[in-house]
């Protein structure tokens, strides 16, 4: 339910209680403030005045004749669950404060009290719906700008990887996501992270390559002060920030050896200690890992310890690459077509039977990711309602004089092919040389062999 937003700063506010020189008093407080104030003194009139109009706050008495306003809160949370409601009462005692607040009340002043008091509670509540508009907006940008995620699909595969990671979700047990790269393990450990008791947690993910061992240690447990050149101030670290949540280790197999017994550590005993500061400190965080490598064969070649890889791969989830979901690709196609249309105010409807078979011929080396960028660079490009092959990538209309594996032509042509596919499919040579196994002065070299 979306919140009210009040004019400006000020609020609408509802004060019940019995004493009329009470109701007197905060209403010459807030309205000195600007802020709109009704005043009623029994239970009754308050519950009629709340489905009259919108209040975003409310002043309520625990007393109020016969009747309590403990039992008021719950009434008016039902009716406006935005709404932030402060007890006002001259029997203040901490039974009585934990109760409201249990019931849904949001601050608790006791009787007799100051302006000064009435105002700093006001101000709590203006900062709190402030904060409150800021994620709204953020929750809108993102639904804005990330495509509906499909858990359904007609694929056996990708069904069993749903079903499993549904299954392991409500628990705490270490998940292991494996696929290729772009296949939606991020969207799957989201998802785990939705599905599980800890969902209204921070979701955290920490990319593994993206940082030298050092930092990579700050990045996750966090480091205090002076720790290191460049340590300015403390930083908590992503597991603190993720507390009660969940943490995606995002491709595992690049965690550096001298990195892995603290997370060994912290998986056993859920026990951490900050760059610089000896004091251990506890968390609890479940861990979620994916990887796109051979995690055993990095076993066997020593960077990968054996003991860490069994703590990890408790269930493990393997995702489908998008070659081998051939029956949700249209559907797929479709629904990121829709997206796009969406967010660039356009109107599609559909492609060209040309372009969903040049679509379904390529190899998808990028999986969901390739799928992505090449709908939403046809959906800014095409000048007409259907999206024809004319508007995908140069590799979709060279598909069929591309050479496949087993075709009676050089190697050369398989390599050059391939090649032109990743880097296609692929945001960066970085990541380019990663998926196709050799270095950037390699793929460099390649490049300028085959004029790409």
């Amino acid at each position: 339910m979306t919140t009210p937003t009040p004019t400006g700063s000020l609020l609408n506010v509802l004060v019940v209680d019995d004493e009329s020189n009470i109701r007197k008093t905060l209403a010459i407080c807030l309205e000195t403030e600007g802020h709109h104030v009704t005043a009623v003194s029994n239970f009754q009139d308050a519950v009629a005045e709340a489905s009259r109009r919108t209040f975003h706050m409310a002043f309520v008495d625990l007393r109020l004749g016969t009747e309590s306003g403990l039992d008021l809160i719950p009434v008016l949370l039902s009716g406006s669950p935005w709404m932030k409601i402060v007890v006002i009462t001259a029997y203040a005692s901490i039974d009585t404060a934990v109760e409201a607040m249990r019931r849904g009340a949001t601050d608790y002043i006791p009787k007799p009290f100051t302006p000064a008091q009435v105002l700093l509670a006001v101000r709590k509540v203006e900062e709190v719906r402030t904060l409150e508009q800021k994620v709204a907006a953020l929750r809108e940008d993102l639904e804005r700008t990330t495509p509906e995620v499909r858990f359904s699909s007609e694929s056996p595969s990708m069904q069993r990887a749903i079903d499993v990671a549904r299954q392991v979700a409500p628990t705490d047990a270490a998940v292991l996501l494996r696929g290729e790269s772009g296949t939606g393990k991020t969207v799957l450990a989201r998802a785990i992270h939705g599905w599980s008791r800890r969902a209204g947690k921070p979701f955290g993910v920490v990319s593994c390559p993206s940082l030298p061992a050092e930092l990579l240690t700050s990045e996750l447990f966090g480091h205090v002060k002076g720790a290191f050149t460049g340590a300015v101030r403390d930083n908590p670290g992503r597991i603190a920030a993720c507390e009660g949540g969940t943490l995606l280790l995002d491709e595992i197999g690049d965690l550096p050896l001298s990195l892995q017994p603290k997370l060994l550590r912290f998986l056993q005993d859920q026990e951490y200690e900050r760059l610089g500061d000896p004091s251990t400190r506890k968390a609890d965080v479940r861990i979620i890992t994916a990887t796109n490598r051979d995690l055993e064969g990095e076993v066997k070649a020593g960077r990968f310890r054996e003991d860490l890889f069994y703590r990890l791969n408790v269930i493990q989830i393997e995702i489908p690459p998008l070659r081998e979901r051939p029956q949700d690709f249209e559907a797929l196609a479709a629904q990121l077509l829709a997206f796009f249309g969406r967010i660039h105010h356009r109107s599609f409807t559909g492609f060209t039977e040309e372009a969903m078979q040049a679509m379904n011929r390529h190899a998808w080396p990028g999986n969901l990711r390739e799928l992505r960028n090449v709908i939403e660079r046809a959906s800014i490009l095409c000048r007409s309602d259907r999206i024809g092959v004319e508007y995908l990538p140069g590799v979709f209309s060279r598909a069929e004089a591309t050479p496949a594996v087993g075709n009676l032509v050089s190697l050369e042509k398989i390599e050059e092919g391939h090649i032109r596919r990743v880097l296609a499919s692929t945001g960066s040579l970085q990541e380019a040389a990663r998926v196709l196994g050799i270095d950037q002065a390699t793929l460099w070299r390649r490049r300028k062999l085959y004029g790409i």
